[in-house]
């Protein structure tokens, strides 16, 4: 075969393998838009209440619908962190307890999701609990793991704050960061001159790690720099734009913002940052982005490449979804 018939058969398989992927996409398409394009949020029982270690009473959880009881609900979503949840604990709760001291007008509850840890993980959170009341401090115990995602979903449902932030349970990120982050909220609400309550105004402000990227860069391997570039990229390209870091465990929503991200999430593992951003964009949300004080902790559950390729295909699935209408989004108003 001569190079013209070569490049002729090249060809001819490129069209082909074209043809066979638009045909596959456009059945898949056909495929999904006939299930629901709303989440369903599974909740078993037996989640949907707490314990009280002292004296073993079992009272049901509140709904992200009631109307907040506090200043700020803290969600630290956690699988199998026997190990890392003690310091991060201890340093949130001396934090938030000097707030509450200093402050009369400021309240707080943490609730920690175990999800489905089998190690000593609730009983770690039962301790704090019974430490500090679970007034102050909550276990929500999910019998399956769902994800990230998913525990972080069923934690903010169950939350009481105007404010809701979630935090990893590795404390990567200093605690004290939450004044920034509730400093750029107000500025927010200023922006849009909104005078209101901030439990009812729509905004989102996220932790950043993108100012220590040049350190990070420098430190990290080759292999680890390209699949950050092309996570990044794909995020850019696929779903969130204006969002430096879309991954850092430190963001923080007003309570109707948690209400309409939420209430629209579908993934719920380790890409659902990026698509709650994604929704908040969709929904005109406003967002902020505040640099953090973070240090890597060992122990982390993150693969370097399956992880990054389940979210590189996650990405994939959110946009494909979105753009074809098999998920849509609730758009219903406070």
């Amino acid at each position: 075969m001569d190079l013209s018939g070569a490049l002729n058969l090249i060809g001819l398989l490129i069209g082909v393998g074209v043809v066979l992927v638009a045909g596959f996409l456009v059945v898949l398409g056909m495929v999904l838009r006939r299930g629901n394009p709303y989440p369903v949020v599974k909740r078993y029982p037996e989640e949907e209440s707490f314990t009280d270690p002292v004296n073993k009473k079992k009272s049901k959880f509140p709904s992200l619908e009631d109307k907040a009881a506090l200043t700020c609900s803290v969600i630290v979503p956690a699988y199998f962190e026997e190990e890392r949840l003690p310091p991060m604990l201890e340093e949130c709760l001396h934090f938030l307890e000097q707030k509450s001291k200093t402050n009369s007008d400021f309240s707080y509850e943490v609730i920690i999701v175990s999800d489905g840890s089998t190690d000593g993980t609730v009983n770690v959170a039962l301790d704090y609990a019974k430490k500090f009341s679970v007034d102050k401090v909550r276990l929500l115990d999910l019998i399956k793991n769902r994800g990230k995602g998913g525990a972080v979903r069923l934690g903010v449902l169950s939350s009481r704050g105007k404010c809701i932030l979630f935090a990893d349970a590795d404390g990567a990120t200093k605690f004290a960061d939450y004044d920034k982050l509730y400093k750029a909220l107000i500025d927010l609400m200023k922006q849009d001159k909104y005078s209101g309550d901030v439990e009812q105004f729509q905004g989102i402000v996220c932790g950043s790690r993108a100012h220590m990227e040049e350190e990070a860069i420098a430190t990290r391997s080759i292999f680890r720099t390209i699949l950050m570039r092309g996570f990044h990229l794909l995020v850019y390209i696929l779903t969130v734009r204006g969002i430096r870091d879309t991954q850092c465990g430190f963001k923080l929503f007003t309570r109707a913002a948690a209400r309409k991200c939420f209430s629209n999430l579908h993934i719920e593992r380790w890409a659902f940052d990026v698509e709650l951003l994604c929704i908040a964009q969709a929904l005109k949300i406003p967002i902020a982005e505040v640099g953090v004080n973070w240090t890597e902790i060992e122990g982390s559950k993150v693969t370097p490449i399956l992880s990054w390729l389940q979210m590189g295909r996650d990405l994939f699935l959110i946009w494909f979804h979105y753009a074809i209408g098999a998920w849509k989004l609730i758009k219903k108003s406070d």
